[in-house]
């Protein structure tokens, strides 16, 4: 990769850019830098006139503009089109790389774009512009929407793709200079998404990257915690695979195998996911140090596995074909894990040249390496993204969709086999149902059962590697049951049964789905705001239903949740409260009691239910007990929830309120967990202490060496709840803080 050394602009960050000195300056080494590019690329003299060009647009775009550095902010652009020269030589990635923050940062349009550099640069431009905020959509919504739109653009065309993934790597390159909430955020959505998506895509030279640097930000105790032990004994280490790799080069020599032996440490976060997400002891991962064999052909492959458990002695279960049966990325390995002479164990990789390429730029290898860039395995490779958009056509549900791309993302694999020897690939957990309708959506719909190696198995059993799956059918089958929505792990299989039960069960659906909502709706005391039409129109605007019967159905198949509708409800049930009672502060309002009002009655008898513990800007109701009062609950109660399963209790529930100013404290019950270290305890106390509230019980019990800590304290409303949990977030060692319903 090109580096850019922006230390030698260091000294002009405090002179005015607009400078003639400077600017040419810069301007000089900007154009060494495009020359690079081109170099590198190897294009045509037209395409290199048509960077220069990209380069000259998007240098007066963003004229005037800095970054969070004090820097120009072409250098961010310029930069992208480096980092992209080391995974395609494709000459309208590099521009469009180059424009890929006009449309978004500047006054440049898609036309303008489009008329001077053609059509196929305006679209990655486009698929690669962030979009602006949606209004009247949550945070979770428009992230949703952002990827679901980001996802349709690469199925039109994956260079979009690797841009964005460029993009994002030098924005996590430079993420120090951006304020430490801005650092977090970015962080994380690049450990949730994008490095994710550059696995699936087989780019792990981008995904390492992302991932060491997401975690310096977003654990950078445990990472320095990494750090300092990679640095500690670094030259005995090293030289310790240093004779590994000469004996073992000798050993191939002596065989008549010319091969590559190269040594390796494993990235910063792939050490940190086996120490803090799997409770390993570092002295427990075995892979920390690791050899790489790249050889020419695969029978040399298998010759130099055998050769190396000649040297050294394997250790059981620690072996894996990655040729035989390849990553859903394309990724092709043998991995073995040795003892050395010293008692060290350290992994090697043994792989082709041709699968090394692709190992470390996914699927620009064949961008990169291949001729023909329309290659079968790029088809193969890519082929997931489109199978997860079909999959997804009919799921109008922004949570499950992310939930579904989560699992598409990150689950681990298990491999399986057809009857036939055909393999295929799952997400960790899945069923035979996941199986069937990864075969055919039809075999899936007509399942009746399932034999995994010749034997009947429940149909709710995870498959495991290497089982041998067959699926048994019935043309008489009534179809899939609903409980398979519950049993099914992949988003392709859900969205399939669901799409069966929406074609198949319309009247059914509807009858279950309305039911279903009128149910939620008396439970949580809202049927009054569907006492006139306008509260429909509403929601059917919001969730793109043309009638309710239609929104029945969706409940009924599976494709909304009833939930998610009656959340919102709620939501929009406390604003309009607030917006009340800002209306009428100067109406006398019925005197509260204990900082409730019960609708209706003066000076009853109130009492807070223990299982809950609801406090101020919980949404709550009030369930009126024999010779007790009114007991107050939190709507979300599973104790009441459960009381009012039977319907007559239903007429026992009475509408209350929190007052408008209360001057009372209530009592709230919270669980810590997080990692037993010594002070922990102590740091809780002395936050809660300084945050003035009152700390009525404390308990502690210690779980497989982390810490779960109970505790009660008093606390005046939700708010002061909601800035409590952020603190204790930010105590070292805190993973968790939930509040305790019981």
């Amino acid at each position: 990769m090109i580096g850019i050394n922006w230390l030698e602009l260091s000294a002009a960050r405090n002179y005015d850019f607009e400078a003639g000195g400077i600017q040419s300056y810069i301007g000089a080494i900007m154009n060494e830098k495009i020359e690079a590019i081109i170099k590198k690329i190897n294009c045509s003299d037209e395409d290199a006139k048509r960077i220069r060009q990209a380069y000259e647009t998007a240098e007066q775009a963003h004229a005037g503009q800095l970054r969070s550095s004090g820097e120009p902010y072409i250098i961010h652009p310029l930069a992208v089109a480096e980092i992209l020269t080391d995974y395609t030589s494709d000459p309208d990635t590099i521009i469009g790389g180059l424009l890929h923050d006009c449309i978004e940062d500047t006054d440049t349009s898609y036309e303008q774009i489009k008329t001077a550099f053609g059509v196929r640069v305006a679209d990655l431009v486009e698929g690669v512009t962030k979009l602006t905020r949606m209004p009247h959509v949550t945070q979770e919504e428009e992230e949703s929407e952002n990827i679901r739109k980001m996802f349709l653009a690469m199925a039109k065309d994956i260079h979009v793709i690797i841009i964005k993934l460029c993009d994002r790597l030098h924005n996590m390159r430079t993420l120090m200079y951006r304020p430490e909430q801005k650092q977090r955020i970015k962080a994380f959505e690049s450990m949730q998404i994008y490095a994710p998506i550059a696995h699936r895509l087989g780019m792990n030279a981008i995904k390492d990257e992302l991932e060491d640097l997401s975690i310096m930000y977003l654990d950078p105790v445990g990472y320095k915690y990494i750090i300092d032990y990679l640095h500690r004994n670094v030259t005995e280490r090293q030289n310790l695979l240093n004779s590994i790799i000469e004996r073992l080069k000798s050993h191939l020599h002596e065989h008549g195998i010319e091969a590559c032996v190269e040594g390796r440490v494993k990235h910063i976060y792939g050490i940190y996911n086996k120490v803090y997400m799997h409770n390993r002891d570092i002295e427990q991962v075995y892979d920390i140090y690791a050899v790489r064999v790249i050889t020419d052909t695969i029978p040399q492959c298998y010759n130099v596995l055998g050769l190396v458990h000649e040297l050294y002695h394997p250790m059981p279960g620690r072996f894996k074909d990655y040729i035989y049966t390849p990553k859903p990325n394309m990724y092709q390995s043998l991995h073995t894990t040795v003892i050395g002479r010293d008692g060290m164990p350290f992994e090697v990789q043994i792989r082709t040249w041709d699968m090394h390429n692709t190992a470390e730029y996914g699927i620009a290898a064949h961008w990169k390496y291949k001729d023909n860039i329309h290659t079968n395995s790029q088809d193969e490779m890519f082929a997931w993204v489109r199978r997860f958009l079909e999959s997804q056509q009919e799921n109008d549900d922004r949570e499950e969709f992310l939930s579904d791309l989560r699992i598409e993302l990150f689950a681990d694999e298990v491999f399986v086999f057809t009857p036939k020897g055909d393999v295929v690939n799952l997400p960790m957990g899945s069923t035979a149902i996941d199986f069937a309708y990864a075969i055919h959506s039809a075999i899936g719909n007509r399942m009746v059962g399932a034999r995994v190696n010749g034997k009947m198995i429940p149909l709710n059993r995870p498959l495991q590697n290497g089982d041998i799956v067959e699926v048994l059918t019935s043309n008489s089958s009534r179809g899939p049951s609903r409980d398979w929505l519950k049993i099914a792990k992949t988003g392709e299989a859900r969205n399939k049964i669901k799409q069966w039960y929406k074609k198949e069960k319309r009247e059914e659906n509807i009858q279950r789905g309305r039911e279903e909502f009128e149910s939620e709706l008396r439970r949580n005391l809202l049927t009054h705001m569907f006492d006139d039409g306008e509260r429909e129109a509403q929601i059917l605007k919001r969730y793109k239903f043309d009638s309710m019967d239609d929104m029945y159905a969706a409940f009924g198949y599976g494709g909304l949740s009833v939930r998610k509708v009656i959340n919102h409800l709620i939501e929009e049930h406390n604003r309009q409260e607030r917006a009340q009672r800002n209306q009428t502060r100067t109406i006398k309002e019925t005197k509260p009691t204990s900082g409730v009002i019960v609708e209706g009655i003066d000076n009853c008898l109130i009492k807070f239910a223990h299982c809950c513990t609801p406090i101020p800007g919980d949404h709550i109701l009030g369930y009126v007990t024999k010779g007790a009062g009114v007991s107050i609950h939190r709507a979300d109660c599973a104790n009441i929830l459960n009381i009012l399963k039977n319907p007559e209790n239903s007429e026992r529930i009475i509408k209350v309120r929190w007052a408008t100013k209360t001057e009372e404290y209530y009592s709230a019950a919270i669980q810590i967990t997080g990692i037993n270290r010594m002070g922990i305890l102590a740091d809780i106390t002395r936050l809660i202490s300084e945050m003035n509230i009152s700390l009525t019980s404390m308990k502690a019990n210690d779980v497989a060496s982390n810490v779960v800590v109970d505790v009660t304290v008093n606390l005046r409303n939700a708010e002061q709840f909601g800035q409590l949990v952020v603190k204790l977030k930010k105590i070292e060692g805190v993973d968790e803080v939930t509040r305790i319903i019981r």
